[in-house]
């Protein structure tokens, strides 16, 4: 995993507020892709709460968006899923 991922992982799972939220949403869509919908229900969380945490994560190449609109599928970018085990090691296995 290159250094620039490695700090950005870092910053938005472990080092800021909402990095909680985001290891849950993190381990979801890795098991199935969701919407956001879906996500928000399996959380029980607010639909914006959710929203704002994956356009954050779709901004610095964590996920990707498949689809547009209220239905697009959210999956784990090509580089996170390839350095999984690594990611688990910064957020510990259990998710913090």
């Amino acid at each position: 995993m290159d250094r620039k991922l490695r700090n950005v992982l870092l910053w938005l799972l472990v080092g800021s507020k909402g990095g909680k939220t985001r290891v849950k949403i993190l381990k979801l869509v890795r098991e199935r892709p969701s919407n956001v919908h879906q996500l928000a229900k399996e959380l029980n969380l607010n639909y914006r709460t959710v929203k704002y945490h994956l356009e954050l994560m779709l901004e610095h190449g964590i996920v990707e968006r498949v689809g547009e609109d209220y239905g697009a599928i959210y999956v784990l970018s090509e580089e996170v899923e390839k350095n999984w085990n690594e990611i688990e090691s910064i957020i510990g296995v259990n998710g913090r």
